[in-house]
């Protein structure tokens, strides 16, 4: 693994965990809400810079439904995360006498679903990336054999995650936050901190599993579509 490769898996990582963490607004404030959310767009930032080279890809691209499936997911994380910043700017406490006119009700409503909104989308974007995830992952503890054990227990493990991420989508009103319905439901942090955060791990957990494994049926038919094409 080079090193640009590797700071750039732990910028992506520290991303994804400054997102989790952006969630904390009612835990610890809003200070610290929009320190994380600025970090968190140098480095989305820093991202699109690295990887810029995807874009000039585009219009020769396969048109496989795999490569679309991902092309499209990418370019709904686009718009999501520029809701996001938008949204941010119009919110912003340290910019509120500049932008206060702009701001409101409605828009903390739209920033909230465009946080949810990210957090889903962003794990069905590391869920088509699994494959190169699990190869680094196994690289790197040197797992070069297939383990017949293993792969049973890592199955059921992302069966259980799925399950509680399920779960969890009911306890954090998941579906009421993507449609940006009216809700008192919000989570009590002086109950639990751990647990809210453990909730959106297995949401995130959820739908990059349901994305890999779409992902793998699309592939599974475009090989099966092959096969039945006769040759002459």
């Amino acid at each position: 693994m080079s090193s640009i490769f590797l700071m750039r898996l732990i910028f992506d990582l520290t991303a994804a965990g400054l997102l989790l963490f952006g969630f904390s607004y009612w835990w610890l404030g809003n200070l610290a809400h929009e320190v994380a959310g600025t970090a968190l767009f140098l480095l989305l930032i820093i991202h699109n810079l690295f990887n810029r080279r995807w874009y000039r890809t585009i219009p020769n691209a396969r048109r496989e439904p795999r490569v679309l499936f991902n092309t499209v997911v990418t370019f709904i994380l686009m718009v999501v995360m520029l809701a996001l910043i938008v949204t941010s700017v119009l919110i912003s406490n340290a910019l509120s006498s500049v932008m206060s006119a702009y701001g409101g009700f409605t828009v903390m409503q739209i920033h909230t679903m465009a946080a949810y909104w990210a957090l889903v989308i962003v794990a069905i974007h590391l869920g088509l990336r699994w494959p190169l995830l699990m190869g680094l992952a196994r690289n790197a503890l040197g797992l070069h054999r297939t383990n017949i054990a293993r792969t049973v227990v890592l199955r059921l493990i992302a069966i259980t995650i799925a399950a509680h991420g399920v779960w969890s989508s009911f306890e954090l009103g998941l579906g009421s936050k993507l449609s940006m319905q009216m809700t008192l439901d919000w989570w009590n942090f002086e109950e639990s901190v751990a647990g809210f955060f453990i909730h959106c791990i297995a949401i995130a957990g959820l739908f990059m599993l349901l994305s890999y494994y779409t992902s793998q049926g699309l592939q599974w038919r475009k090989r099966k579509a092959g096969r039945s094409i006769p040759h002459f």
